[in-house]
């Protein structure tokens, strides 16, 4: 490691042991072992030469959407998917920002993406499961697609060696890992290591686009290194 006065990992953390080890006692290291990954997850994106024709008048002004029909068919493809099976019906999570932000496609084309949950390290092929369910909700979805990009979990895990087994969320999210990771302590940010540090999705209150890991781990334990 370089010389630091501290360091801040934005890792995973596999690859805080990894590349921190020498540093980090075993006892710290065998708790870091036991972390767990959640479910992966298999994205598409879309090319399209329309918007995206949902029933619903609501979901067509929509940027995110949640796709499912009703709370027990999404909580059925979620324990589907954390079970390491799959579901013929997925919950998808689907954006469709062009709608509003004009720098995303040509004009009067469009972009989307979307993505369900699969097995953790899953490589089949789920992109005609999610335009199926698409569909449902949202019928001749197909007819304007110019062209699709289609990644699974072990490829979005060598696109970012951090997203273990395709889990973009930085472990698993279980009640034993909800409010205290990677390891159960207070101040999770911080690691036995004096200087060295972990603010990444896999500290509380884990991934989504909120950057509140990173904060955190200023506030509560860093703060001496940068007043």
């Amino acid at each position: 490691m370089p010389q630091h006065k501290v360091l801040v990992f934005d890792t995973s953390v596999p690859a805080l042991a990894k590349i921190a080890g020498a540093k980090l006692p075993n006892s710290y290291l065998k708790k870091l072992k036991k972390f767990r990954y959640g479910m992966g997850v298999f994205k598409v994106d879309w090319a399209l030469s329309g918007p995206i024709p949902f029933k619903s008048p609501i979901a067509r002004k929509a940027g995110t959407i949640h796709l499912g029909s009703g709370m027990k068919e999404i909580c059925h493809s979620e324990l589907q998917a954390a079970n390491g099976r799959i579901s013929l019906s997925p919950f998808v999570l689907l954006g469709q920002q062009s709608l509003f932000d004009s720098t995303r496609a040509p004009k009067e084309m469009h972009t989307a993406w979307g993505y369900c949950h699969v097995p953790n390290g899953s490589n089949v092929d789920r992109t005609e499961l999610i335009e199926n369910q698409i569909e449902r909700f949202a019928p001749g979805f197909k007819e304007p697609i110019l062209a699709r990009h289609s990644i699974n979990s072990a490829q979005m895990e060598a696109y970012n060696h951090n997203y273990l087994g395709g889990d973009v969320n930085g472990g698993s999210m279980d009640i034993a890992q909800l409010f205290m990771k990677p390891t159960f302590q207070l101040k999770p940010y911080r690691t036995p290591a004096k200087g060295i540090y972990l603010c990444s999705s896999s500290t509380p209150p884990g991934g989504r686009v909120h950057g509140m890991c990173g904060y955190n781990a200023a506030k509560q334990n860093c703060q001496r290194f940068f007043s």
